[in-house]
């Protein structure tokens, strides 16, 4: 059954505790794609099963669709739904997901496909697209986070992912192997929650901050670098450790999507997305986020 949601204000949804956004636009709908908090009362930890979709052609009213993909849909998972990108190629829908790998120790990173925005989406392999065995030597267990794609004008794709230290990878055309080795970007502070853009001719490479975490950004001209730090985008967002932008253009307007801790009962285990405005200088460099608790409104109207 599909849901319908007015939001006033931000956060946006308010019925679910809602996390890590991703964002597509598809035939002039903006699709939404969050984590999913939901620990029993009194825990206070991540408890992350699936993830949600919402639709709409304003950005005031959500569609609520049917769960898309749960964790152990990657049947190699144990579990475990932690942040994810969304991004279309050829009329197919591509879903990157960091889960928990039942069998390879750490993290790792599985892709799903569909035929629609909404899903449902079904495991595109069988088995982990990136996993702890494919990184340069590292004991870090949760290097595998928080995954983001660009297909380039040149029709070149590429995923950049990682908690501590920041990987980048090439992606075949079939957008389900990696093209080539894995490499690493050199950021200050960096610490998960990458977001991958590019406009104007600029690539921006936005992620979590510090801890608690900020969200900064660096640029650069090249994709494989190098990328200049550009400092803070936006700031710890309310009663909450973590956070994770998302970033697209929306009937002639630019939009920043983020988390907090805002809803009654919320924090960094309970947390809400939230939308605000996002505006560029004319060198290129961002604005600093202003978020506000009246969000947007009728988006392009």
């Amino acid at each position: 059954m599909e849901n319908y949601e007015l939001a006033v204000g931000n956060p946006i949804i308010r019925h679910k505790y809602t996390a890590d956004p991703s964002v597509i636009v598809h035939n002039n709908t903006v699709y939404l794609y969050t984590g999913h908090d939901e620990p029993p009362e009194g825990v206070n930890d991540y408890v992350m099963n699936d993830w949600l979709c919402f639709s709409s052609d304003n950005m005031v009213n959500w569609k609520e669709h049917p769960v898309p993909l749960k964790a152990k849909d990657f049947a190699w998972a144990s579990g475990d739904a932690y942040a994810s990108k969304i991004i279309s190629r050829d009329g197919k829908f591509y879903w990157y997901a960091a889960v928990t790998h039942a069998t390879i120790k750490g993290k790792a990173i599985g892709v799903a496909v569909a035929d629609h925005p909404a899903g449902p989406f079904t495991d595109a392999l069988g088995y982990a697209l990136i996993s702890q065995d494919m990184l340069p030597p590292t004991d870090n267990e949760m290097a595998n986070m928080d995954p983001t794609v660009l297909i380039d004008d040149d029709g070149q794709a590429y995923i950049f992912w990682g908690r501590l230290t920041c990987y980048y990878a090439r992606l075949n055309k079939s957008m389900t192997s990696l093209d080539g080795p894995v490499h690493t970007v050199s950021l200050p502070d960096f610490m998960e929650g990458a977001h991958l853009h590019k406009a104007n001719g600029w690539y921006y490479l936005a992620y979590g901050y510090g801890s608690p975490e900020k969200v900064a950004y660096a640029m650069s001209r090249d994709i494989n670098g190098p990328w200049e730090f550009k400092g803070i985008l936006n700031e710890i967002a309310g009663n909450c450790e973590t956070n994770r932008p998302a970033i697209i253009e929306f009937k002639g307007e630019n939009y920043f999507f983020y988390h907090n801790g805002a809803l009654k009962g919320g924090g960094s285990h309970r947390r809400s997305v939230c939308i605000d405005h996002l505006y560029y200088n004319t060198d290129g460099t961002m604005k600093r986020i202003i978020m506000t608790t009246e969000g947007i409104t009728n988006a392009g109207g």
